[in-house]
């Protein structure tokens, strides 16, 4: 080559324009990456190019774009050689180090606009250090035409390096092919789709209706018409009047009205005049002192059951029986669930005509005493809040009290002549009556610190005291003390772990008390010096759970033998059972006419006569064939 030739060639390559590489737009999540070729001095041979990082700030977005017109000249077969002249040139003049440098900005300008610029920060450095060192091959025996034949229709870019330009190309691609997959337009149909579809409704086909009219046969009865299809008239219905399950009872007194039997035949009137001449017992038998538990045995074993000592009296439970205490005639009462007074003359025959039924009350009857001063007057307490004297000389229930805003559970007389009553109420209060003062309330209300009374009883010789049993406590209380706005006890016995049923002083003396829980087990407390502490003596084991539908157990004494107490028995075969006060069980009464559980049982005050009664309102007596 001569100097002149070289002096103008080296004149034509100062004159050369620097050339500009634009980033292409592939979609516009994706950012824009520029690269600005420094001025090259071209040697004979070989070349040098420098490249330096800029930011995209320093330009604009239309200097960035690149013209679709260029990308679409050409055709399938040159895009094909183009790949392929690229990949050589490209192995042949791109570095190790640059190649992996430009794989990274590939990989950066697929990812959002928030990674591209973290990974442009990091490139910078590397850029400047290999754009140092990059030298281009351009030999003019192999590859003087290359950079031509490569990009042919390109003049804008035919200053860029081959690199440049498949990246340049694959942009392009890429760009085209997300567009042509339409991903925006499907979105938008599915979302369509998704609000328009709704779920598939089951279409039942209606019957057709028969063009005759005639349709299935139905009830003339239902329609409320006759046979001949005319409508019936509408009958009038009266309103329902919701009545109370247990009305209350008027005040005042009542007849003595049988259920069972006519009260104009003679019988009746016979009956009436019967109790209306049953005489006081004489004092003699009944301060007679204690027999000999061998002696009692021996009676209590002549005591039998048979079934015309069976009666039926009521339709309910029993929960109160009390056995008139006269010596010639055997004379059972019993109170009822539902309110009823039954009473049973045992002497007469057929024994269905010495069952007589009365309804004094409107709600169970749990307490039931003869007056110990008049044998012809039976005293009953029951929960609707009435207290009633049953007078048979002349035919009628007196009310004694009546509180129809409490409910009473128990009663007991406080003077020897019933002229003194202490009646206890369910919600725990107490009340003071006195039979001689007209009217049927009280003399005095007492409140207590229990919250139920289920039993009263009065010592029967001091009189003054009385006990009371509540839910889990029992407490001893002096008469002479009471105050209306509140009460404390003398005494409170606290060895009870469950509900107590009942707590009675003994008959005669009062030396001991009988208390039936509901843990099974019957106690007896020593009560003969009435003081602070009362000691327990014994516990009896006792099976006391009676469940739903039977009458809760009530342990009483002997009135003939105070440190004997009877009380019914869950076991099997049915029995009623008497325990000495020491624990021993002393007798057991069955039989096979007692077939059923006896909750409620009393003993006579002078004769060997014991009568049961159960929950179907029948009673069972057991007594001596001599009687």
């Amino acid at each position: 080559m001569s100097g002149s030739d070289a002096a103008a060639e080296k004149a034509n390559s100062r004159q050369r324009p620097q050339m500009k590489v634009n980033g292409y737009k592939e979609n516009q999540n994706i950012a824009y990456v520029s690269l600005k070729p420094v001025q090259t001095t071209v040697s004979i041979k070989t070349a040098t190019v420098y490249l330096t990082p800029f930011s995209l700030s320093n330009y604009q977005l239309d200097q960035l774009m690149c013209p679709k017109s260029l990308l679409e000249k050409n055709s399938n077969n040159e895009v094909a050689c183009k790949k392929t002249k690229i990949k050589k040139t490209c192995r042949r003049i791109i570095p190790p180090k640059m190649k992996t440098t430009s794989s990274k900005a590939e990989s950066t300008l697929q990812n959002p606009s928030s990674a591209v610029h973290t990974e442009s920060n990091k490139l910078q450095h590397k850029r400047r250090t290999d754009a140092m060192n990059l030298g281009v091959d351009t030999e003019s025996s192999q590859d003087g035409d290359s950079a031509e034949d490569i990009t042919p229709g390109l003049d804008d870019y035919s200053g860029l390096s081959p690199y440049e330009r498949k990246r340049l190309k694959n942009i392009s691609e890429n760009a085209n092919f997300f567009a042509s997959l339409q991903l925006s337009e499907s979105a938008a149909r599915l979302r369509e789709m998704i609000k328009k579809r709704q779920p598939p409704k089951s279409k039942r086909k209606k019957p057709k209706k028969r063009e005759n009219g005639i349709g299935c046969r139905r009830s003339m009865r239902l329609l409320k018409a006759d046979p001949s299809g005319v409508l019936l008239p509408a009958t009038p219905v009266p309103p329902a009047l919701v009545a109370d399950e247990t009305p209350l009872l008027p005040p005042g007194p009542l007849e003595m009205t049988s259920e069972n039997q006519d009260d104009n035949n003679e019988g009746f009137k016979g009956f009436l005049r019967t109790w209306a001449g049953m005489s006081k017992p004489s004092s003699k038998n009944t301060e007679k002192g204690l027999s000999s538990i061998k002696s009692y045995k021996a009676n209590l074993n002549g005591m039998v059951i048979s079934e015309d000592t069976v009666y039926k009296v009521t339709t309910g439970p029993i929960f109160s029986v009390a056995l008139h205490p006269s010596e010639t005639r055997t004379l059972v009462a019993v109170g009822a669930k539902f309110g009823q007074v039954g009473l049973c003359d045992l002497t007469q025959q057929p024994k269905e005509d010495g069952v007589y039924v009365f309804h004094p009350h409107s709600q169970p009857v749990s307490c039931l005493y003869f007056s110990p001063a008049n044998p012809a007057h039976i005293l009953s307490l029951s929960y609707d809040g009435t207290l009633r004297c049953g007078d048979f000389s002349r035919a009628v229930f007196e009310e004694v009290y009546r509180n129809e805003r409490s409910s009473f559970s128990s009663f007991d007389f406080l003077a020897e002549d019933a002229s003194t009553l202490i009646v206890g109420h369910w919600d725990g209060k107490m009340s003071l009556v006195d039979r001689r003062t007209p009217g049927t309330s009280y003399e005095k209300l007492i409140s207590s610190s229990m919250g139920k009374i289920r039993t009263v009883h009065v010592h029967p010789v001091h009189r003054q005291y009385f006990i009371t049993a509540g839910l889990r406590d029992i407490h001893i209380y002096d008469a002479r003390h009471l105050n209306s706005r509140g009460s404390q006890p003398l005494i409170s016995l606290t060895e009870h772990t469950k509900s107590i049923a009942s707590a009675y002083f003994s008959p005669l003396t009062g030396n001991r008390v009988v208390t039936t829980c509901a843990d099974c087990n019957l106690r007896i407390f020593d009560s003969s010096c009435i003081s602070r502490n009362i000691p327990l003596l014994t516990t009896i084991r006792h099976n006391t759970f009676t469940g739903r539908w039977l009458t809760r157990f009530q342990a009483m004494w002997d009135p003939k033998q105070e440190d004997c107490v009877i009380v019914g028995s869950m076991a099997r075969p049915r029995r009623i059972e008497i325990f000495h006060e020491t624990g021993k069980r002393v007798h057991s009464f069955g039989g096979e006419c007692l077939v059923s559980v006896c909750s409620i049982n009393a003993m006579h005050p002078t004769r060997y006569i014991l009568a049961g009664g159960n929950s179907s309102g029948k009673i069972h007596v057991f007594m001596n064939k001599s009687c």
